[in-house]
């Protein structure tokens, strides 16, 4: 599944994003837990009042996969803690949740020992093929989505324990970029916070190729629509999905964005800066302080390393604890491991299962 090299370049200068951690493949598959217990999957919609009116025309109602534990329904008076789960780019709910092997390592984590609580895998697959989990009036307000209406409904709709302490949020490459963003402005919703493998960390220059002039940029500049891009090589569509979440134009039909070229190039760079958690990380250090708990993990043979670790040496200067964790392996090579070993165990420990009070 991993796009050749070429299809990738122009998102690959411009975001310096190894070929992994855009296009995610199926990852090595964990041992079946015997003994493990059935989790009960969910397909629902949840309807995006924050995604209402977005200029690229993307879903309003969006699928979710929701994982009710083995005894949500033998015991109709508990109430769970609910773990909100962020796919990367390229893929939805559905395929991240076939690469992970869900239910299988949600099941073996809970057979292992983790307490029971609820997934919930968000989708956010786009015109361009991914949200960037992003505020943008193009391609909508993904960041209040995730922390607003999904919240909103599942509290609503299944027995959660509506407290933020009992809140986790957690996603892998583009989704764990989203739960930086959102973990460090959202802060009111969430109680623990894991940073997988995330992308986009940092700015990235000028030098994008393909755009300036040449065949790459006619192709875009031909488009009617967004919904025209799917003919466009991968890189050009990675590089439509930055544009439509960090430099929306709602006075540029028909794509209402604005790329890095001519005399844009600087003002829609400077707006891609602005996008960069490492770059805007200082003015969200009070809300990170307010976590119960923070984890971080990337592959020692991931290109995001470098990113990863400076976000972890970040929160070491700022005194906020953090769990960071180099496993061997790439970007996508144990997330399914991840997910079973680590990530599920992490919430279990850190959110509150304190049941509330009639």
């Amino acid at each position: 599944m991993l796009r050749s090299k070429a299809a990738l370049l122009t998102i690959l200068c411009s975001l310096s994003m190894p070929a992994a951690a855009i296009a995610q493949v199926a990852t090595e598959v964990p041992d079946v837990v015997l003994g493990a217990k059935p989790v009960t999957v969910e397909h629902i919609k949840i309807h995006g009042e924050s995604l209402e009116g977005n200029l690229e025309g993307n879903a309003v109602d969006r699928i979710a996969l929701v994982m009710l534990p083995p005894s949500y329904m033998s015991e109709p008076n508990r109430r769970y803690p609910v773990v909100y789960a962020l796919h990367g780019y390229s893929i939805g709910a559905e395929q991240w949740s076939k690469e992970i092997h869900v239910p299988q390592t949600i099941e073996g984590a809970f057979a292992k020992g983790t307490r029971e609580m609820i997934v919930v895998m968000l989708d956010s697959k786009t015109a361009y093929n991914g949200s960037m989990y992003s505020s943008s009036p193009t391609t909508g307000d993904f960041e209040d989505y995730v922390a607003h209406d999904a919240v909103a409904y599942m509290d609503s709709h299944f027995r959660t324990i509506p407290d933020r302490n009992s809140r986790g949020l957690v996603g892998h490459s583009m989704g764990g970029y989203g739960a930086t963003r959102i973990g460090m402005k959202h802060s009111d919703a969430f109680g623990s916070l894991y940073i997988m493998s995330p992308c986009c960390l940092s700015p990235r220059g000028a030098n994008i190729p393909g755009t300036d002039s040449g065949s790459d940029y006619d192709k875009i500049a031909s488009l009617n629509k967004p919904q025209d891009s799917e003919n466009l090589g991968f890189g050009l569509r990675a590089q439509l999905a930055v544009a439509s979440a960090w430099s929306p134009n709602p006075k540029n039909p028909p794509l209402y964005l604005d790329l890095p070229t001519g005399d844009k190039k600087a003002e829609v760079l400077a707006k891609w800066t602005a996008n960069a958690p490492l770059v805007f990380i200082d003015q969200y250090i009070h809300n990170l302080r307010q976590y119960r708990a923070i984890a971080l993990d990337v592959g020692d043979k991931d290109g995001l390393l470098a990113d990863t670790t400076k976000l972890h040496e970040i929160l070491d200067s700022y005194g906020i604890e953090n769990q960071f964790d180099v496993y061997h392996g790439t970007h996508t090579s144990r997330v399914a491991f991840r997910i079973q070993d680590h990530v599920l165990p992490f919430f279990g420990k850190t959110l509150s299962f304190e049941q509330p009070k009639h």
